[in-house]
């Protein structure tokens, strides 16, 4: 850079040298002490302007050798005479040849992109796919990628073989296992699309379906399975119920006619058994009333209890 400005300097002081001697010449040629005062004061003022021109043309040939490359981008150069160089220009300043040098700057930070593909199912269900990518290129392949795609590289890639890996995954498996095994599906489409971008050059961060959508007359016969399978279970939970009903009906009338056996027996072997019970009875009822907030006047043949009947039985 100091060598550029140095010649330059050098350039405009000949400049100004062959102007001031231009001006002399006319001077004596034309005679008098006047004319030469006035031909020294013309080359004065020619000798500063070329002065000036000659810094102009240095900051006009500076600015245009230089380039500058911003946070998370890279470049590479072309040249006019060997064409793309290997370098890689990093972030910061850097020098060119006006003229004879381009430089062209990529942007290398991840990109998201979302692909959407209708591909088919291992059944022949038409599914609606959408596959979202984080993408970069690879630095040290920047002058390759600028010879063999160029500055839209994820347009000319990215979509293409996308699709094709999107079509070769999804036709491995049925409409269902799409849903039920999903996590396999996108690990899949991961692992081939990765090997296929690595082979442009491409790194990819991230890869993940973000929407699954069927046809809507797969989705309608999905939901009629759905239904048809609730009303069968709603069914067996009927007869089921049914049948436990039944069952503890059985048991109940079993209980109840092994209940009465034991009573007739109770009554034919111990007479007493029925007075047993209705002093029970009279003294629920009894508790009944007592708890009550009103009163109430009842006899002995009300609480179901004919004591004097049993007193005079017992007399007689």
């Amino acid at each position: 850079m100091s060598r550029f400005n140095r010649n330059a300097s050098q350039g405009g002081q000949n400049l100004q040298k062959m102007i001031q001697d231009a001006f002399k010449g006319s001077g004596s040629s034309s005679g008098g002490s006047s004319g030469g005062g006035s031909g020294k004061g013309a080359g004065s003022i020619l000798a500063g302007g070329g002065s000036i021109i000659a810094l102009g043309l240095a900051g006009v040939a500076f600015s245009q050798s230089i380039f500058n490359v911003d946070g998370g981008h890279r470049a590479v150069m072309y040249s006019r005479i060997s064409g793309v160089k290997q370098t890689v220009y990093n972030e910061g300043t850097h020098l060119m040849l006006p003229w004879f040098e381009t430089p062209v700057v990529y942007d290398v930070r991840a990109k998201p992109r979302n692909i959407a593909s209708l591909t088919g199912t291992k059944d022949l269900q038409m599914v609606d796919i959408t596959l979202r990518v984080l993408s970069r290129p690879n630095v040290a392949a920047l002058p390759e990628i600028f010879k063999t795609l160029g500055a839209d590289y994820d347009e000319r890639v990215l979509p293409s073989i996308a699709n094709e890996v999107l079509k070769s995954v999804v036709a491995q498996f049925n409409a269902s296992q799409l849903i039920t095994q999903r996590e396999k599906v996108s690990r899949l489409v991961r692992e081939q699309l990765v090997k296929r971008a690595a082979f442009f050059n491409l790194i990819l961060d991230d890869v993940s379906l973000t929407h699954v959508a069927f046809s809507p007359e797969f989705t309608a016969a999905v939901e009629a399975k759905q239904i048809a399978q609730q009303e069968a279970q709603r069914a067996t939970f009927i007869v089921d119920r049914a049948t436990q009903e039944k069952q503890s009906i059985i048991v109940k009338a079993q209980g109840e006619a092994k209940s009465a056996e034991l009573i007739g027996e109770a009554i034919k072997n111990k007479p007493g058994f029925l007075d047993l019970r209705r002093i029970e009875a009279a003294t629920q009822i009894a508790n009944t009333i007592a708890n009550s907030k009103n009163r109430v006047y009842v006899d002995s043949n009300a609480l179901m209890l004919n004591v004097n009947g049993m007193v005079g039985g017992e007399k007689k």
